[in-house]
C-alpha cells in the first residue's frame, strides 16, 4: 500500500479509532493524598483520603486502568478555577460515582455508577471548582446528595 492511500484511510477513521500516542499503557502511579470530608444534610461526616489530580497530565489519566477504588479513597480533580467539568470513562475499568463540587464546597451534581470504558460525556451541569471520583455506590451507601458540604483545603473550609 502506498503512503497516500494509508493517509486517506486514516482520515476516514473516526477519531476514537485512531491510535492515541500519549495514551497510558497502565495506571499512573499513586498521586499525593489529602484528607477530604463530606458532611451530609443529616450531619453525618464521612472521611476520605483522596489522591489529588492537579496537573493536566494527572487529570487526563485519572483513575484509568485501575481495577478498584478504595471505599475510603478516590481522586479529587482540582480545576484551579470554576469551569464546566466534562468527564468520561475511557480506559477506566472500575465503575465510579462522580461528585461535582462548587467553589464553596457544596455538591452541585452527582453521576452515580458510571459505566466502565464508556465514551459518553458526564457533565457537571454548570461551573465547578473540582470533581471527586469515588467507588461506585459510595454516594448511595452514605446518603450523599446534591447540596451536601465537602470540606477540603481547596475550598478554604478544611477543619
Amino acid at each position: 500500500m502506498n503512503r497516500r492511500y494509508l493517509l486517506t484511510l486514516l482520515t476516514l477513521l473516526p477519531l476514537g479509532a485512531r491510535a492515541q500516542p500519549d495514551e497510558p499503557k497502565g495506571p499512573q502511579p499513586e498521586l499525593p493524598k489529602e484528607k477530604l470530608a463530606i458532611i451530609t444534610r443529616d450531619g453525618a461526616r464521612h472521611d476520605f483520603m483522596v489522591e489529588m489530580a492537579t496537573t493536566p497530565q494527572e487529570q487526563t489519566v485519572g483513575l484509568m486502568n485501575r481495577p478498584t477504588v478504595p471505599a475510603d479513597g478516590g481522586m479529587l480533580f482540582f480545576w484551579g478555577r470554576q469551569q464546566n467539568s466534562q468527564m468520561w470513562m475511557h480506559n477506566t475499568i472500575a465503575p465510579l460515582d462522580m461528585v461535582f463540587i462548587n467553589a464553596n464546597g457544596t455538591i452541585r451534581s452527582i453521576a452515580e455508577n458510571t459505566v466502565p470504558e464508556s465514551l459518553a460525556i458526564i457533565d457537571s451541569h454548570g461551573p465547578v471548582l473540582a470533581t471527586l471520583e469515588l467507588a461506585a455506590g459510595t454516594t448511595a451507601r452514605l446518603n450523599i446528595r446534591v447540596g451536601d458540604k465537602v470540606e477540603q483545603r481547596i475550598f478554604g473550609n478544611a477543619s
